[in-house]
């Protein structure tokens, strides 16, 4: 029997696209912002920041009876303390945001697409994290500039009144944007360290809220001693004024609140790539 020469196609080639962390970084880039939750999110802790700073500067009031409220010369002894009192509230909703940014994959089951599409999952965790600390750092850093000059007209002719051209006024401005891309950060560690948005957000409150005050129950000798390195407490040294005698150094503050942070995303890491989702 004959057998006829059959001539075979070539197949065809097919192109296996290398996954690097320029690509992770833009998809999760256009991840972020096909989330109508992340912007809005985003702009709700801008407009906190403005709004609290606004109303803190116009209605100060030099003549309150010290301690008596926020607005008392013992409550906010300066123009950037006044500015940036909207920082606390702020944090909470951009720690939320990184919270959800991971956990929130973890609940609609969508981490198992993400984790498929890039195998060594570490370039995920990285690349969310680098999203969210670009846009906080941006977006805060310009709301704490507006909100001071808010602040600047509702404080003129005050004594505490400042321009930005006076000392340690810039650094503070610029440490909140610094402090809130951090805590953006910080939440994206604790959503995937924790995967569940309840749990993280539940976590981050308790970290940056409750801890300080559970220890101020201490000994008054080792409160005073444990307080200036919590997150919040260190945090908060980056964008204050004034130093108080109990507090962190500007430098030392962010150093430590960095190795908060540094310590969250290395167990959430060993975590990610340790267990399946």
């Amino acid at each position: 029997m004959t057998t006829s020469s059959l001539s075979v196609a070539p197949a065809a080639a097919t192109t296996v696209r290398k996954v690097t962390h320029r690509g992770v970084l833009r998809s999760e880039w256009a991840k972020f912002w096909s989330l109508r939750s992340s912007w809005i999110t985003l702009t709700v802790s801008v407009v906190v920041l403005l709004a609290f700073g606004a109303i803190a500067a116009y209605m100060y009031s030099p003549g309150a009876a010290a301690g008596d409220g926020p607005m008392s010369p013992e409550g906010s002894t300066d123009a950037v303390s006044l500015s940036l009192m909207g920082v606390g509230f702020a944090s909470l909703i951009v720690g939320s945001l990184g919270v959800l940014l991971f956990a929130g994959e973890y609940s609609t089951g969508m981490i198992r697409s993400t984790l498929a599409a890039v195998p060594r999952r570490l370039p995920v965790l990285f690349s969310k994290s680098a999203v969210v600390a670009a846009l906080v750092l941006g977006l805060s850093t310009i709301g704490a500039f507006v909100a001071f000059q808010l602040g600047a007209v509702g404080l003129d002719g005050e004594k505490i009144a400042l321009s930005l051209g006076d000392d340690g006024v810039l650094r503070g401005l610029l440490g909140a944007g610094v402090y809130l891309a951090l805590v953006a950060v910080f939440g994206v560690a604790l959503g995937a360290l924790l995967r569940s948005p309840a749990g993280g957000i539940t976590a981050l409150v308790g970290i940056l809220m409750i801890l300080p005050n559970l220890v101020s129950l201490l000994p008054a000798s080792l409160s005073d001693t444990l307080q200036p390195y919590f997150p919040s407490t260190a945090g908060e040294a980056v964008f204050a004024l004034h130093r108080s005698a109990d507090s962190l150094s500007p430098g030392a503050g962010i150093a430590v609140f960095a190795g908060w942070v540094a310590l969250a995303l290395t167990a959430a890491a060993i975590r990610l790539k340790r267990t399946d989702a």
